[in-house]
């Protein structure tokens, strides 16, 4: 089992990047959050799943031991494997899905692509006893990084290999779209990239 991994950051695309360790080149599937903290050329160490399947072997990689955990726990619920449990940490926070399962609050799981009303109501149903203790009412502390988004969306730009011209372009264009709540800082870095890609 690779619990961690620690090393040069070799190469960083929209789905992934690749770690190189003692020699070696590790592919580690990332969401987009993850890979806003990485830059090539630069050290980096992330917390790894590695999930074994009959014609593959695929490591996955998470910016802190919590992100990792509820990605592992996720897929014990029926119906949930690597690529939905990835999604899951792509849209929301750990302490949101958290916060989710424990409440009950489905309206927030299905903004997840790929679960409906019965998946979110079978996560609630099957990990609300294991998915431990909850912070309650730090939704105000969560709104500290508000502020912060644009600067996180611009990095993870320019660390995927967009000009810091077309970052703050494509940040904008995105601070055009949001309205009353902004949204977690990873959709807000997929919706730049894909604004980004229809410019390439």
């Amino acid at each position: 089992m690779i619990a961690s991994v620690r090393g040069l950051v070799a190469a960083v695309s929209p789905d992934g990047a690749v770690i190189e360790v003692g020699g070696v080149g590790l592919a580690v599937h990332c969401a987009p959050g993850t890979l806003a903290g990485l830059r090539p050329g630069a050290e980096a160490r992330l917390a790894t799943s590695l999930v074994v399947r009959e014609d593959s072997l695929t490591l996955y990689g998470f910016a802190d031991d919590e992100e990792k955990h509820l990605f592992e726990l996720l897929q014990t619920a029926s119906g949930v494997g690597p690529r939905l449990a990835q999604a899951v940490l792509a849209v929301h926070s750990p302490e949101t899905v958290r916060r989710a399962i424990a409440t009950g609050d489905t309206a927030t799981l299905t903004r997840v692509p790929g679960i409906g009303k019965k998946g979110a109501e079978r996560l609630v149903l099957e990990l609300r006893d294991r998915i431990g203790p909850v912070a309650v009412g730090t939704e105000e502390s969560a709104g500290v990084l508000v502020g912060a988004w644009q600067e996180q969306v611009r990095q993870g730009l320019v660390g995927l290999g967009w000009t810091a011209a077309q970052a703050d372009q494509a940040v904008a264009a995105v601070a055009e779209t949001v309205d009353g709540t902004t949204p977690p800082v990873p959709v807000l870095l997929k919706q730049a990239i894909r604004l980004l890609g229809k410019t390439r």
